[in-house]
């Protein structure tokens, strides 16, 4: 049995890395988007899942805790900017058990820009299960997700992917 050089380990490991990142964001989940009716995190308001009917959505899970999900707010705000008067949205999903309070906090503070609402138990089992956040579905206009993000996504293949059902 040959053994790696441990130089080679890096190499490897970046390798696999890349390759799981690839293969996790190809995940197709083409189904229709489950209806939902959540709580806006700062007005409290009812928000629909057919509010967004017709929009091209990018639904994502998080937490404030979430180190990764901290990471992303930055892109999501500016997947916003550059396609929200196109019929685009990121819609946030804060799955906080600390409530709304804390969210509102973290939305001021970083200027978030999209809707975010109040995740219910059901709401991650009713999007097919959310192992981990953040998790996304991007759904198409017709409301269909066609694509599932475990984890953090880099904000060119967000972008890209975005692009390509908005055409």
């Amino acid at each position: 049995m040959r053994r790696l050089k441990m130089s080679a380990v890096p190499a490897v490991v970046s390798a696999c890395a890349v390759l799981f990142l690839l293969m996790a964001g190809n995940v197709s989940a083409a189904k229709k988007m489950p209806a939902f009716s959540l709580s806006n995190a700062v007005t409290g308001a009812t928000v629909n899942s057919s509010d967004f009917s017709g929009k091209t959505l990018l639904v994502t899970f998080f937490a404030t805790w979430c180190p990764p999900c901290m990471q992303e707010v930055p892109s999501l705000i500016e997947l916003q900017e550059a396609y929200g008067k196109k019929g685009f949205s990121v819609v946030g999903l804060s799955v906080d058990q600390s409530g709304a309070k804390v969210v509102r906090r973290l939305i001021q503070r970083r200027s978030i820009n999209y809707p975010v609402l109040m995740a219910e138990s059901s709401t991650a089992r009713d999007f097919g299960g959310v192992v981990g956040i953040p998790t996304s579905f991007l759904v198409n206009r017709k409301g269909v997700v066609v694509k599932k993000y475990p984890g953090y996504v880099p904000h060119k293949i967000l972008e890209n992917d975005i692009r390509k059902i908005m055409n």
